[in-house]
């Protein structure tokens, strides 16, 4: 069979969606989700490669991003968590880069603002997020502080008088080389609290430096940021982010979209795998003919579609008020696992083209590795979930 004999595009299941649970979804979300994929297939999988390669975010997107209006779909505009779950899947499908982008801007940043913020600052601030006139980074990790950062924050805020001083530094902060803001978590010396504040990164002090020579996510703008002596008048400290405990309760949803995004990743990984092996011929034929390559497909499908069912259910749960966070580090910890193992054998797939980012596996591939350990490492999740089903907690 010559390869003009296969369209990979109107193949029954050329969406991916095995099971059709975006039949789940309402008529307007379901158009509206094709709206957006239209947006995608034009404005950025053309592009994501090559910014990829050059290690350079596409700022002029930023405009189109803002036209195409996907910031707090659920809180602002009234979707389902479920419909804002698959968009980030399908963001992710068409750059794990601009995906990553949009879930540190509206998830973490804006998230911060509408989770934390009194109505008063959220009248001042949210207008010009949700426009994406003004970019957001979130300050939680540092240098030192991963994992442990909820007990062991190193940046301090200091008051004194109508402000606060800030010192110390952050490490891995998406966004943060051109954003206009930041919020940066930070202990109070005073009670020894975390807390939030929203900090104009023109302000004196402020410095955010780009992290160079990554492997993963490279459009991405990751930078280290150093706080000396940052003024931050009182009106910007978020006056609901007072402990870790709040700050917690901006990760749980975040968590929930960083596993939404394993299942855009591996279907990504299955789009591409899938192509090659109707297009790629050896020994006269497409090597799909070859049953152990339908293995691997298959493999990688069963994969995506077990975590996809997951999140359909924990994104139900969101909507409904009962997610908790332990389902959310269980979804984590579970939708990633999958997704190493889907993009591992997509590569295999690929044999030796699937090293070099041409045949975009590779990047994908890559991009997989940073799923896999932000938002919460794997061994952490299954540790919060261990502790949820045991009462004993193996974190020290």
């Amino acid at each position: 069979m010559s390869k003009a004999a296969i369209d990979v595009n109107n193949l029954p299941y050329a969406d991916g969606d095995f099971f059709a649970f975006e039949q789940l979804l309402s008529a307007k979300e379901r158009d509206r989700l094709a709206e957006v994929r239209e947006f995608l297939a034009r404005e950025v999988k053309p592009i994501a490669v090559d910014c990829w390669n050059r290690a350079e975010f596409p700022m002029d997107l930023i405009p189109k991003l803002a036209d195409i209006d996907l910031v707090s779909p659920v809180k602002r505009q009234g979707y389902s968590n479920l419909f804002a779950g698959i968009l980030h899947a399908e963001t992710t499908r068409a750059d794990t880069s601009i995906a990553t982008f949009m879930g540190v801007h509206d998830g973490l940043f804006t998230g911060s603002i509408e989770a934390l913020a009194s109505e008063e600052q959220q009248e001042a601030w949210l207008p010009e997020i949700y426009s994406m006139k003004k970019i957001g980074a979130f300050g939680l990790t540092e240098p030192l502080g991963g994992s442990d950062v909820a007990g062991g924050t190193r940046t301090t805020a200091r008051r004194e008088g109508d402000h606060w001083v800030l010192n110390g530094a952050k490490r891995w902060i998406g966004n943060a080389t051109f954003s206009d803001w930041v919020v940066i978590y930070a202990r109070d010396v005073e009670d020894n609290q975390v807390k939030g504040f929203l900090v104009d990164t023109k302000t004196e002090g402020y410095g955010a430096t780009k992290i160079e020579n990554k492997i993963s996510l490279r459009t991405v703008q990751n930078a280290d940021i150093t706080l000396e002596n940052v003024v931050v008048p009182d009106f910007f400290k978020l006056a609901n982010a007072n402990s870790f405990r709040d700050t917690n309760k901006v990760l749980k949803v975040t968590r929930l979209s960083v596993a939404w995004q394993a299942v855009g990743q591996q279907l990504a990984a299955f789009d591409v795998a899938r192509r090659y092996a109707v297009e790629r011929s050896q020994f006269g034929r497409p090597i799909a003919f070859f049953q152990l390559v339908q293995n691997q497909l298959v493999q990688m499908l069963g994969n995506t579609v077990s975590s996809m069912g997951m999140m359909v259910r924990l994104s139900q749960l969101e909507d409904a008020g009962q997610a908790k966070d332990e389902q959310s580090a269980l979804a984590k910890a579970f939708t990633t696992a999958r997704m190493r193992e889907t993009v591992a054998i997509g590569r295999s797939l690929l044999g030796g083209n699937g090293i070099v980012s041409d045949y975009e596996m590779a990047k994908v591939f890559s991009d997989a590795e940073a799923i896999y350990s932000y938002e919460g490492t794997h061994e952490i999740n299954t540790l919060v979930t261990g502790r949820a089903i045991t009462g004993i907690s193996a974190i020290v």
